[in-house]
């Protein structure tokens, strides 16, 4: 197995930027985001589900970087919250210049085992939840002219996988919501891509992965190793920056295997 490169340093991608960030407690992808549009330059506002653990990241951002974040609980499968983030981030910041969708739910399980509870609860908060975040965001940024929104979808949205019917059917789902909200939106002056990783590991995912199937994965993989939160986060923010201003409806693999 390879060894994860060396994170580099900001380039000034997002200086002057604003951005929200959904799922962004814990040691994740959502937290990887908020780091890296923090070193880019960008003032954010990072929510989660979880409060306790939302406070902890946006303490243990300021303390690294030297600027807390603003912190604001979100349920994305509450409407209402929902409304609530996008009013307080722009009670925050002024307004919001790039929306990053990173809410989402797994889990393991049978198409003849699931129940529809467990089916309808990892598409609400997967693809619903993301439904949601861009029916509230995108009228701020058509009034503006101008903003970036960056799904994240998963290579499951192309792959199959056992067990996983749910979670790939909620990802496939983003991965159709993103191209057809870039479409309506374009005509605003606002983009919408999305990232599909393979195998992005944290602590929080190897409590939930089954015994072996890490591994396993991890060895499908070219280089042998799952990327590193920080390289999702890296091409998140490229999405999110006028690099790619010309790409919209796009779907990003962030894999070492193709689909």
């Amino acid at each position: 197995m390879r060894t994860a490169p060396t994170e580099p340093g900001g380039h000034g991608l997002l200086e002057g930027r604003t951005v929200v960030i959904t799922a962004a407690a814990g040691s994740g992808i959502g937290s990887a985001v908020a780091r890296r549009c923090l070193l880019e330059g960008a003032r954010i506002v990072i929510s989660d589900a979880h409060e306790r653990r939302l406070g902890e990241t946006a303490d243990a951002l300021g303390e690294e970087l030297g600027s807390r974040p603003a912190a604001i609980r979100c349920d994305v499968t509450q409407e209402s919250d929902v409304r609530a983030l996008l009013e307080g981030a722009i009670r925050e910041l002024g307004h919001v210049d790039v929306w990053v969708n990173n809410a989402g739910l797994g889990g393991n399980g049978l198409v003849t085992e699931l129940t529809d509870e467990q089916w309808g609860k990892v598409i609400d908060v997967t693809l619903t939840g993301t439904f949601r975040c861009l029916r509230a965001v995108l009228p701020h940024m058509y009034e503006r002219g101008r903003g970036a929104v960056v799904n994240n979808a998963s290579v499951l949205g192309w792959r199959a996988q056992d067990r996983q019917a749910h979670y790939a059917a909620a990802k496939a789902g983003v991965m159709a919501l993103t191209r057809s909200a870039a479409m309506e939106a374009a005509e605003h002056g606002v983009r919408v891509n999305a990232v599909a990783p393979s195998l992005a590991v944290h602590p929080n995912l190897e409590k939930v992965m089954p015994p072996g199937l890490l591994e396993e994965l991890e060895a499908r993989e070219a280089f042998g190793r799952a990327a590193e939160p920080w390289e999702v986060a890296n091409v998140m923010v490229f999405l999110a920056s006028d690099l790619s201003s010309y790409m919209t409806g796009e779907v990003v693999s962030v894999s070492s295997q193709h689909p």
